[in-house]
């Protein structure tokens, strides 16, 4: 049993969380609105794993890198924090991404304005 993988999995988790409250991006923008996404994402996720488990398209394999502990069957622990790492790297670029436009917009704005 080893750790690296979960570790790494929650490492990256943590650079997220300070990117968001540096930026005030997913979480630090507005926490209840960003819990029920993510929690969306979440469910949304591991119903798409179940669905690839019963199809048996998706299949755990034993990994030396991984804990071993499942949550489910077929559905390492490792799996459900990188399906919260996805959802949480995917909403922080998207208010990225919305901050760069409306930072641009408001250039734009302001170039117009100018004499």
């Amino acid at each position: 049993m080893s750790f690296a993988y979960l570790g790494f999995l929650l490492l990256s988790l943590a650079g997220m969380v300070v990117l968001d409250v540096r930026r005030k991006l997913f979480f630090a923008h507005d926490a209840r609105r960003a819990a029920l996404v993510l929690l969306a994402g979440l469910v949304f996720f591991l119903a798409w794993d179940v669905a690839g488990i019963g199809l048996g398209i998706f299949l755990h394999s034993e990994s030396r890198w991984a804990t071993g502990w499942m949550v489910a069957p077929q559905i390492p622990v490792e799996e459900v924090v990188f399906l919260v790492f996805l959802c949480y790297l995917t909403m922080n670029l998207v208010r990225v991404v919305e901050q760069v436009l409306a930072g641009r917009s408001a250039a734009s704005r302001r170039e117009a304005d100018a004499p």
